[in-house]
């Protein structure tokens, strides 16, 4: 099921331009004609909600030509539960399980959530890096992963070149990636209600596909030898289908009291602009500050910002710490409501997705290190997640304005990853 897609275009769109704009390697040293690992176990856990276990390894081999191998392989396990959209009401709520073949309850003043969400994901991928000239090089990559319900093939190339005195380096990367998405019980009929367990769904067909796009161009600069800077400018574009199938509206009387419940519809295309700037400084006490903001608008009505946060405080030779703050803040989509009035028309699109409400989230975190060697190191990093909304919103409908109507999140990431070379 589609929890967060773990934005996976994005991602390798990333590492080709990343790595063509010097970002940082598995292990910080260079490893000339050998190889490496990083194993690692993050554990996600929401209060009440989804838990996730995923163990991934991810493997480079540089060789003499300074051409690199890149490998990674990565398995998510996600069971737990997941609001379906729908508002919390003052009497129990009865819902179909997206199968149509069973249904269960929401008591009075919960908010709605399936409990039956499981999937596993596994992802694969391999990248290749090398060098055309002394100050030229390229990258290209590709992943594909599939889950339960969901299949997706991304490919991603870079290119960069270096300026003066390689203190300069300008980059550009493109992705792409075909999705597959096969819900079970079928694609649901935008606007159509849900039927009772048991009786025929409203169904369009049993699967559906969208195609991803995205450009960036980046630069990267040394300013002098404790600071560099990175600015990236980047562009996607979306299209096909953007709904999520299993995601639901409520239909409200004037007393706030579900009357029906619809699936959601979202536009067939979102084109997307974001602006990316970090800075790395290393301090004269041998400790490094890690600061990035990274601004984004879609024609969605959705524009979001993120600053993120990280000081690495080197204790001695063997041990650091890194404390780790993050702020997440976005605006609601033009087509989001909570819930809609049985008395208007129904929007020629609309969903109650909280991930595309008014929102902020924070991460706090720590991580701690130890360097077994020259060539091998252990980390544990433990952090905290809150994503909080607009409890009580103005045009909640009379029972409604008793009850919180975003489904707040908590949650607690824990990693264990074990680095070395060989």
């Amino acid at each position: 099921m589609q929890l967060t897609k773990k934005k996976r275009i994005k991602g390798a769109l990333a590492s080709a331009t990343c790595a063509l704009l010097g970002g940082a390697d598995v292990l910080a040293a260079d490893n000339e004609n050998g190889w490496e690992i990083s194993t690692a176990l993050l554990y996600y856990s929401e209060k009440d909600r989804v838990t996730a276990a995923e163990p991934s390894i991810f493997a480079k081999k540089t060789y003499a030509d300074e051409s690199k191998l890149n490998l990674n392989f990565v398995v998510d396990a996600l069971t737990g539960a997941s609001p379906n959209g729908a508002a919390p009401s003052d009497q129990v709520q009865t819902f179909t399980r997206p199968s149509g073949n069973g249904s269960f309850d929401v008591a009075s003043g919960e908010i709605p959530l399936d409990d039956t969400f499981h999937d596993t994901r596994v992802q694969a991928g391999v990248g290749w890096e090398a060098p055309i000239s002394r100050v030229t090089r390229y990258n290209v990559g590709a992943n594909i992963s599939t889950e339960y319900d969901y299949r997706s093939l991304s490919v991603s190339g870079g290119l960069a070149h270096d300026f003066n005195k390689k203190n300069t380096t300008v980059a550009l990367g493109l992705a792409f990636a075909a999705d597959e998405i096969t819900p079970e019980g079928g694609i649901p009929t935008p606007y159509a209600s849900m039927a009772a367990a048991g009786d025929e769904q409203p169904r369009q067909g049993s699967s559906e596909s969208k195609d991803v796009v995205d450009i960036m161009l980046g630069v990267t600069q040394v300013i002098n030898a404790q600071m560099l800077m990175q600015f990236n400018l980047g562009m996607s574009q979306s299209s096909g289908y953007l709904n999520d199938p299993f995601k639901i509206i409520s239909i409200v009387d004037v007393e706030g009291r579900p009357m029906d419940y619809i699936y959601e519809n979202r536009p067939d295309s979102r084109s997307k602009n974001y602006f990316y700037w970090s800075t790395q400084y290393h301090l004269p006490i041998d400790d490094t500050i890690d600061f990035s903001y990274r601004f984004m608008t879609d024609d969605w009505g959705i524009a979001s910002h993120t600053l993120d946060f990280r000081y690495r405080w080197n204790l001695s030779q063997h041990w650091y710490v890194q404390p780790h703050f993050r702020l997440y803040q976005q605006t609601g989509a033009d087509f989001y409501r909570h819930s809609l009035s049985a008395a208007e028309a129904v929007p020629e699109d609309v969903t109650a997705d909280y991930r595309l409400a008014d929102m902020d989230a924070l991460t706090v975190g720590l991580k701690v290190g130890y360097a077994l060697g020259e060539n091998s190191e252990i980390n544990v990093r433990l952090e905290t997640y809150q994503q909080t909304g607009e409890n009580r919103p103005d045009d909640a409908i009379g029972v409604q304005k008793q009850f919180d109507m975003f489904p707040e999140l908590d949650a607690t990431i824990f990693q264990l990853t074990y680095s070395f070379k060989y």
